[in-house]
């Protein structure tokens, strides 16, 4: 006779095989499917709260009407006023008369937009519905004094790749460190074709604007403060639209820009770093990125140290980055080289450093002047190049390359690259730069 307790243990492990069995039939994938996502029922309150508010921006070449670019925006306004990044409609502010910009709605209705205005220090561009018709559902703003707080969920949407529109999920880690102008960190995922999206709180209201992501890393994505968005909007919404090339407009953005920039850099004292007896000037901390690599190039007998610093005030005009500031040193020690071997590798060096000496359909040749300069203990070999925008008059890249000639077997060599500054402010920051350099004896 079977004991109760046995009885009840059958049962139990019959239970536990059927529910097991249940559970392999419900996640049983078909060959060549995937398993389905859990959707956060947040994001999908977002989305299903924004779609009719969304758009994609697209810009066609007029002869042919294929697509040349695309990108995200929404509604800010009833009588039909877009938001979206100016990277995405520069060629509308810059070629007119070769591309013309359309909106299509998550409804895939095409319908022509007209730039009104642009920030190009912020990356923002404001459009208008070219034949407005009835009220347009539109997105609202946070209100500035309500700060976003670390950790906070917030939702990204647009149009990546062209796919259709799509939410990501993810968080607000505050600004981003040293960059030049504010951006928000957003810890989730950005994809070509959502730059000009909005970036939403859990209320359904406008936080950030999809802007860039960096590609070394997973979910590092940045956005334009919405405050930005809301300034272009304030000053251009009743503003005529763009019908010819714009290049002197976005002159005087960047002229603003590198004017900023340049007097934040001079303002700021550069720090001294070492390398045997040589003083080498890189920026502070507080203004720009500095890395350093240490290699033996030639069997431990000719030793390098690399660094490398850059100011993130990158700014995008249409044709070309611009805007920033590069640094970068290499420092040479070589006890067991003669001198004449030393001066052979040191100068292949320098001569190895590319300039643009020949001119493009953006920049004129470089022009380049070379001489030698006395620093506190030491003669330095110095080439400073300038090269000039031809459609952005009055801008200029300039570089200095300088190489230290004072020890038979020890070296340094600094560049440093400015683009997007004026012809004056050029020559303040190439005078700083070599004013730093100086030799102090070892000790």
């Amino acid at each position: 006779m079977t004991s109760p307790l046995y009885a009840v243990r059958s049962v139990l492990a019959i239970l536990a095989l059927l529910v097991a069995a249940h559970a392999q039939a419900q996640i049983r994938i078909a060959p060549g499917a995937s398993a389905p996502a859990l959707v956060s029922h947040d994001a999908q309150r977002a989305y299903q709260g924004a779609r009719d508010k969304l758009v994609q921006i697209r810009t066609l070449l007029r002869n042919s009407d294929t697509q040349a670019s695309v990108g995200s925006g929404f509604f800010v306004s009833a009588d039909g006023l877009i938001i979206t990044n100016f990277h995405v409609a520069s060629q509308l502010a810059l070629e007119p008369q070769r591309y013309r910009g359309v909106y299509v709605p998550v409804d895939g209705k095409e319908a022509p937009v007209q730039l009104l205005a642009f920030d190009v220090q912020h990356d923002l561009a404001l459009l208008r519905v070219q034949t407005p018709g009835a009220q347009y559902p539109h997105l609202s703003f946070r209100a500035k004094d309500v700060p976003l707080a670390r950790g906070e969920r917030i939702y990204s949407l647009g149009n990546p790749q062209d796919l259709g529109f799509a939410v990501t999920e993810g968080s607000y880690n505050g600004l981003v460190q040293r960059s030049f102008y504010p951006r928000i960190f957003f810890g989730g995922t950005i994809n070509p074709g959502m730059s000009g999206g909005p970036v939403m709180d859990e209320a359904g209201s406008v936080v950030g604007i999809n802007v860039s992501k960096r590609l070394d890393g997973e979910q590092l994505s940045f956005l334009v403060p919405a405050e930005y968005a809301q300034a272009l909007l304030e000053r251009a919404a009743l503003a005529k639209p763009l019908t010819q090339p714009a290049y002197a407009e976005v002159t005087r953005q960047l002229m603003l820009h590198q004017e900023e920039l340049t007097q934040r850099f001079l303002a700021t004292p550069l720090k001294a770093q070492k390398h045997g007896g040589y003083s080498l000037p890189v920026p502070d901390d507080a203004l720009a990125r500095c890395w350093g690599s240490g290699r033996d190039v030639d069997f431990k007998a000719f030793d390098m140290e690399h660094t490398d610093c850059q100011l993130d005030s990158h700014v995008f005009a249409g044709e070309a980055t611009t805007g920033y500031i590069h640094l970068r040193y290499e420092a040479y020690d070589a006890p067991k080289f003669s001198a004449l071997r030393f001066s052979h590798l040191h100068g292949q060096s320098f001569r190895n450093e590319p300039f643009a000496l020949q001119g493009s359909r953006k920049m004129t040749a470089a022009e380049c002047s070379e001489r030698y300069i006395e620093r506190p203990g030491m003669v330095m070999r110095a080439v400073v190049c300038m090269s000039a925008y031809r459609k952005l008059t009055g801008l200029y890249d300039v570089s200095v390359l300088v190489a230290s000639l004072n020890r038979p077997t020890e070296g340094v060599q600094g560049r440093m690259d400015a683009r997007g500054v004026s012809f004056g402010n050029g020559l303040k920051l190439v005078a700083q730069y070599l004013d730093a350099f100086k030799w102090e004896a070892s000790k």
